[in-house]
C-alpha cells in the first residue's frame, strides 16, 4: 500500500500542475475544464494505481521519473482530446510549453540515467568485499560435504508429491539448500498450481525436506500450513507483502523458504538500496526480509545479522550478480568492452542462478563459481570464487591460472562423452583442492535427473578420471590413483593432516605399472594396505619382509592408506 500511495501521490501532483497549466493557458469554458480535469484525474489515478499494484515498481529516482513522465504524457494527450485543444497554434506553429517540457524531460532523463548507471558500475565493483587467495587449502576428508544435485533431489520429491493433501492443488516450489543441526538438506515448499487452486485452497500444506548428502535418502513431507507464499495472489503474495513494507528496496531473485530450529518455515528475500540515482546495487549494504508465512509479519535485517537458522540471507541471484560485477568491471565499463584487461567471465555451470552452494568445514554456506577467459574457445579456468551466503564477502582463488586447468564446462563435457549410449550427463561441477591437486567433482545423472555416479576429474589432466558410486568411495579411489601417478610426487604435502606410523613389514609386493613401480605392504598385526609410489621414496623398491619402517601416511576409509614419506631402518 505504501508503494501505491507514494506513486499515485506523485502522479497526482503532476496531474495538478498540468491541469493548472491548461486553466491558465487556454481560454476554455469552466465546465469544459472541470470536466477534463475530473475525467483525466480519476481515470489516470485509477489506471496508475492498478499498474503500480500489478507491476510493483520500486520507489527509486529512475523508476519514479520515467513512470511519471509516461503518465504525464498520457495525461496531456487526454487533456488535448477532451478539451479539443491543440498542441500547437495555427499562427506560430510552436509546440505548447507543457508538451515541450515533457518531451525534453524524457529525452534528457532516459539517457542521463543510462550514463549514471555506467558510472555507477565502478561504485558497485568497489562496494564488493573481496580478497584474492593464491590457492585453496586441501580438502579434508570430513570437510565440505559434496551435496546431491538439485535435479536428483527434485526428481525424488516430485515422485513423493502424492503424500500432500489435495495434491492436485500444488506444484513443487524452489529448492533451497540449508544446514539443519548437522545435516545438509534441501527444503522445497509446495506452491499453488494456479489462481483457481489458490482461490479454493487459501493456504498451502507445508514443505518437503530431503538430504543433500545421501543419494539414497527419501524425501520427508512436513505439514506446516502457509497462507502467504510465492504462488498466492493479491495481498497474500510474498513479493507483494515485502513490497508493501519496503517499497524503496529492490529485491534480488525469488523469495525462498528456510526452516528454523522448531521446523517452522520462513520466507527469505534479499533486498538492497541502489547507488545514487541508479538502480545498481550497493554490495556493502545488503539486507534480507524475513516473512512469517502465517501472519505476514515482515522483519528487515542486515544480511549477516539475520537469525542464525538462515544460511542463505544472500540469494543465489545476488551472488551471481556479484560475480558479474567482480569479473567484468575490474577496470570499468570501457575496459569490459574493448581492452578487457583482467576481465573474468563467470561460468554458467552452477545449480542455482549459475552458482553452486557448498558448505565449509565450519558449516558456513558459500556460493561457488569458476571464472574463465572472455576470449572465445578458451576452456581453461582462471580461478574460482566463493561468495559467503551471509556476509556477501567474495574470495577469489586465482591459483588455477598458474596450473593450466580446465573450467567447469570442460569437466561436464568429459562426463557427457563418457556415457553417450546412456545419455548420462554431468551436473554440479565443483572445484576442490584434493591432496594438492585441483580436482573437479561432478555428479553423473541420467536423463530423468537420477544420480548414477560421482566423477573425480584431475583438472590439469582430462584423461585422469575416477568414477564411483559414493563420494567417500570415489574420493578414496581417486587419492589412491593419485598415489600411483608419478607426476604427483608431492601430492598431499604438509597440509593434509598426515599420520605418523611405524612397525615391522609383514608382507610386501612390488609391481611395475605404466606410471612406475608401485609398492604395497602390510605391517605385523595391522591389516591396512599401505601404497607407495617409488618416485616418492626410491629405496622402497628394496623393502623386504621384516624391515622396520617409519612413514607418514594418509589413511583412507576403505582399509587402505597412501604413504607420502618412508624411512627404512638400515637403508636411510
Amino acid at each position: 500500500m505504501i508503494g501505491i500511495l507514494t506513486t499515485t501521490i506523485l502522479s497526482f501532483i503532476l496531474y495538478f500542475i498540468i491541469s493548472v497549466y491548461f486553466i491558465v493557458k487556454n481560454n476554455l469554458h469552466r465546465n469544459t475544464i472541470l470536466k477534463a480535469i475530473g475525467i483525466v484525474f480519476i481515470s489516470l489515478f485509477i489506471v496508475t494505481a492498478i499498474i503500480v499494484y500489478i507491476m510493483m515498481p520500486t520507489i527509486t529516482i529512475p523508476n519514479m521519473t520515467i513512470a511519471n513522465l509516461l503518465v504525464a504524457f498520457v495525461g496531456v494527450l487526454a487533456f488535448y482530446g477532451i478539451t479539443m485543444s491543440k498542441p500547437f497554434t495555427n499562427t506560430s506553429r510552436q509546440f505548447d510549453t507543457i508538451s515541450v517540457g515533457i518531451i525534453a524531460a524524457a529525452v534528457i532523463a532516459i539517457p542521463a540515467f543510462f550514463i549514471f548507471g555506467i558510472f555507477a558500475l565502478n561504485d558497485t565493483y568497489d562496494s564488493i568485499s573481496k580478497q584474492n587467495v593464491e590457492e585453496a587449502k586441501p580438502l579434508d576428508k570430513d570437510a565440505t560435504p559434496i551435496v546431491v544435485s538439485p535435479e536428483s533431489a527434485r526428481n525424488k520429491v516430485q515422485k513423493a508429491m502424492s503424500v500432500v493433501p489435495n495434491t492436485q492443488f500444488y506444484d513443487l516450489g524452489k529448492l533451497q539448500v540449508q544446514k539443519i543441526d548437522d545435516d545438509i538438506v534441501f527444503i522445497a515448499p509446495v506452491e499453488f498450481t494456479d489462481f483457481w487452486r489458490y482461490f479454493r485452497g487459501k493456504e498451502t500444506e507445508g514443505y518437503f525436506m530431503i538430504s543433500a548428502t545421501d543419494v539414497n535418502a527419501q524425501p520427508q513431507f512436513i505439514e506446516s500450513k502457509m497462507r502467504y507464499t510465492n504462488s498466492s495472489f493479491f495481498n497474500h503474495n510474498i513479493e507483494r507483502t515485502i513490497y508493501g513494507a519496503y517499497p524503496n528496496y529492490i529485491n534480488s531473485g525469488e523469495a525462498q523458504i528456510e526452516v528454523d530450529e522448531d521446523g517452522k518455515p520462513w520466507y527469505v528475500q534479499t533486498l538492497y538500496k541502489p547507488i545514487g540515482v541508479t538502480n545498481k546495487p550497493n554490495m556493502s549494504k545488503l539486507n534480507v526480509a524475513v516473512v512469517d508465512p502465517v501472519t505476514s509479519e515482515v522483519t528487515l535485517y542486515e544480511t549477516e545479522e539475520a537469525p542464525e537458522f538462515i544460511d542463505g540471507s544472500i540469494s543465489s541471484e545476488m551472488a551471481s550478480e556479484e560475480n558479474e560485477y567482480f569479473g567484468r568491471y575490474v577496470h570499468g565499463w570501457l575496459n569490459s568492452l574493448f581492452g578487457k584487461k583482467d576481465v573474468k567471465i563467470p561460468n554458467e555451470s552452477g545449480t542455482e542462478s549459475n552458482v553452486t552452494p557448498i558448505f565449509d568445514e565450519s558449516g558456513a554456506m558459500h556460493y561457488f563459481t569458476d571464472m574463465t577467459s572472455p576470449k572465445e574457445n578458451i576452456d581453461s579456468a582462471l580461478g574460482y570464487t566463493l561468495v559467503n551466503a551471509r556476509t556477501g564477502e567474495l574470495v577469489y582463488y586465482n591459483g588455477a591460472q598458474n596450473n593450466g586447468i580446465m573450467d567447469s564446462k570442460g569437466a561436464r563435457e568429459i562426463v557427457d562423452k563418457e556415457f553417450p549410449e546412456k545419455n548420462w550427463t554431468g551436473s554440479m561441477p565443483v572445484l576442490y583442492n584434493i591432496d594438492g591437486n585441483p580436482t573437479w567433482v561432478v555428479n553423473v545423472l541420467d536423463p530423468n535427473g537420477l544420480f548414477k555416479h560421482y566423477a573425480y576429474i584431475k583438472a590439469a589432466d582430462s584423461d585422469f578420471v575416477v568414477f564411483g558410486d559414493s563420494a567417500r568411495q570415489t574420493l578414496d579411489a581417486y587419492r589412491l590413483a593419485l598415489a600411483q601417478d608419478p607426476s604427483n610426487v608431492e601430492s598431499t604435502g604438509e597440509t593434509s593432516g598426515l599420520e605418523e606410523r611405524s612397525g615391522e613389514v609383514d608382507r610386501v609386493v612390488v609391481t611395475n605399472q605404466e606410471t612406475g613401480q608401485l609398492i604395497q605392504f602390510i605391517l605385523t598385526d595391522d591389516q591396512t594396505i599401505y601404497t607407495l609410489n617409488s618416485t616418492k621414496a626410491p629405496l622402497a623398491v628394496f623393502l623386504q619382509q621384516g624391515d622396520l619402517v617409519q612413514f607418514d601416511v594418509n589413511v583412507l576409509d576403505n582399509g587402505t592408506a597412501i604413504v607420502e614419506k618412508l624411512e627404512i631402518e638400515g637403508l636411510n
